[in-house]
């Protein structure tokens, strides 16, 4: 039986509908007439444009060939031991670490100005052998002699009388700090608190009891082992070369102040002059090691302070505005 052909109607209607099933005549639009389906079906799907698409990188082996090397020492690191924030519900509360940051409130910005004196006195004294070396061919001006001689005099007095409460304050927080770091490594300090006085005030152990005592706060706020050898940091030794070499210079230009001679009142002043240049800087370096050993035993408390958002005025109040 051979296929009937389709009739001339059947062959004017469209797709049928996937809701109702109908043909739509064609030529009658992408809507079904009878249910209101859209006739064609689509399939939407989301891809990236292909911009945004990067290839993923091939991942090449290397040999491995040690550990990195460098031709100088590197300048980066991490600090020794990291930051700790603050608790502010419990703070530490330590007797010895509150005295030592009380002591080194007070030390701190004196060493500051000692370091001030100090530089002045070097000036001054720096001037007076300018006037020296002037004398040799002429009378000198009085004014200039008086004003040079007004300076050495005051510098000469403010500063030993400074560096005294300033010394006597950094013995003081040296024992402080020195308990302060044995609390807080759990152990007990090797020194007593009259051990560390005199190393500081005797003459030969205070050139090497003094850097010994700050290298073992350091040492225990560090929290290392109590069973390691202490050892000081780079800051720790400039300040440890600069406290000695001031010691033995003191002592040189004391014993020199007892010859006489012009020559050596010539020479003298050049001593201090070196002595009150070195005197500055070995405030200044005290000064950062003072507060690089506080960082180190605990960091400051936080400031609370209050903040008002808004103020609502009471109903009563708004009543009687309306």
């Amino acid at each position: 039986m051979l296929p009937t052909a389709p009739s001339p109607g059947a062959a004017r209607l469209g797709p049928p509908c996937p809701r109702c099933g109908r043909r739509a005549p064609a030529g009658g639009g992408p809507f079904c007439p009878y249910c209101g389906r859209y006739l064609a079906a689509l399939r939407w799907v989301a891809e990236p444009p292909p911009s945004t698409t990067k290839p993923a990188p091939a991942r090449v082996r290397t040999r491995y060939t040690g550990p990195p090397r460098y031709r100088s020492l590197p300048r980066w690191g991490f600090p020794p031991r990291g930051w700790e924030p603050p608790d502010p519900a419990s703070p530490p509360r330590s007797a010895p670490l509150d005295a030592a940051r009380s002591l080194s409130g007070s030390a701190v910005p004196l060493l500051w100005a000692t370091a001030a004196v100090a530089l002045l006195a070097a000036f001054a004294e720096v001037w007076r052998y300018v006037l020296l070396l002037a004398s040799r061919d002429g009378a000198l001006s009085a004014d200039a002699v008086a004003a040079s001689d007004a300076l050495v005099a005051s510098a000469g007095t403010i500063a030993p009388i400074l560096t005294l409460g300033t010394g006597g304050l950094l013995v003081l927080w040296s024992v402080r700090a020195s308990q302060a770091a044995a609390d807080r490594a759990g152990v007990r300090p090797s020194r007593s608190a009259r051990a560390i006085v005199l190393g500081w005030l005797v003459p030969g152990l205070n050139l090497t009891v003094p850097g010994s005592v700050l290298s073992e706060i350091e040492h225990s706020a560090l929290g290392l082992p109590a069973d390691r050898r202490p050892r000081p940091s780079r800051l720790l030794l400039i300040w440890w070369g600069l406290w000695a070499t001031g010691v033995v210079l003191a002592a040189v230009v004391l014993l020199w102040s007892l010859r006489d001679g012009v020559q050596a009142r010539a020479d003298g002043v050049v001593l201090h002059a070196v002595l009150d240049l070195l005197a500055a800087a070995t405030a200044g370096v005290t000064a950062r090691l003072v507060t690089w050993h506080m960082r180190l035993l605990g960091p400051p408390r936080p400031r609370r302070r209050e903040l008002v958002r808004s103020i609502t005025p009471p109903a009563a109040a708004r009543a009687a505005r309306a």
